[in-house]
């Protein structure tokens, strides 16, 4: 079973390189952009039937692995 994994910061978080994005993206004359997030994206596949099951051990390998839960969050989706 295939999972996605988006992680983001934290709405409170500071997000230097999305701003450099931001500002870069105004240089090229696309004014109409209000704001850029950075965040991080993830397949992984999953040797499980069971969607419940599949989603809580991704939701584990993001929080002991892939999240810094004190400044990001992240969501599981299924493909």
């Amino acid at each position: 079973m295939k999972v996605s994994v988006t992680i983001t910061l934290k709405k409170d978080v500071l997000d230097p390189q999305g701003k450099v994005v931001s500002q870069t993206i105004k240089n090229m004359g696309y004014n109409n952009v209000a704001s850029v997030r950075q965040g991080k994206y993830f397949e992984i596949e999953v040797d499980e039937n069971n969607k419940d099951k599949a989603k809580k051990k991704v939701q584990e390998i993001c929080e002991k692995l892939l999240a810094n839960l004190v400044i990001e969050d992240f969501v599981v989706d299924f493909k």
